[in-house]
């Protein structure tokens, strides 16, 4: 399996997480490594769930856990700020949100442009993912973007935009026909 070589916009939650059986190290966005403790595993392992539908969610997370609700939101920003958390946020049902198509665009775009081109492609509203890969064999492609609209006609509309946006005119869709699993990792 090929590995993403640059991720221009990803949704990932948690950073590279190597586990040991009492402390788990995480090597975070500075490539410093971070020491998280069984509490803070605890929190993470609430987090990545739903969160309880309630006006008090993190009140309910902290007492599940065993601590107050402050210490529970201190010790989240805390690994926020050590880089072990990069973002927080909700995960839309598409199907209910009227989103019915999604597009992988596989697009050829000149080595020396990548950088320029994924950040152009990735600030685009119905780009979800927008990441490059290495070529092999015969597949020419080098960038990826996940395209997603209310029908594939809207999908094929945005890639225009992105194709004139860009100047890149060679591209292929593959459209989605069937979802078997869609998933956040879970870490702890």
């Amino acid at each position: 399996m090929q590995q993403a070589k640059d991720t221009h916009k990803l949704d990932i939650d948690i950073a590279l997480i190597v586990s040991s059986f009492l402390l788990t190290s995480v090597r975070a966005l500075d490539s410093a490594i971070v020491v998280i403790d069984d509490l803070e595993k605890q929190i993470i392992r609430h987090l990545q769930a739903d969160l309880p539908l309630t006006t008090t969610p993190f009140a309910v997370v902290a007492s599940r856990v065993g601590i107050g609700e402050e210490e529970l939101l201190e010790r989240v920003r805390g690994l926020k700020k050590r880089g072990v958390l990069r973002r927080f946020g909700a995960t839309v049902n598409h199907l209910k949100a009227g989103v019915k198509a999604n597009a992988m665009v596989a697009w050829y775009v000149p080595e020396d442009q990548i950088d320029e081109i994924g950040l152009l492609m990735a600030g685009v509203r119905e780009v979800s993912h927008c990441y490059e890969r290495k070529p092999t064999g015969a597949w020419k492609y080098n960038l990826f973007t996940m395209v997603h609209g209310k029908s594939k006609k809207q999908c094929r509309e945005a890639v225009g935009r992105i194709a004139d946006m860009t100047g890149i005119k060679d591209y292929v869709y593959l459209f989605t026909r069937r979802e078997f699993k869609k998933t956040s990792p879970e870490y702890f």
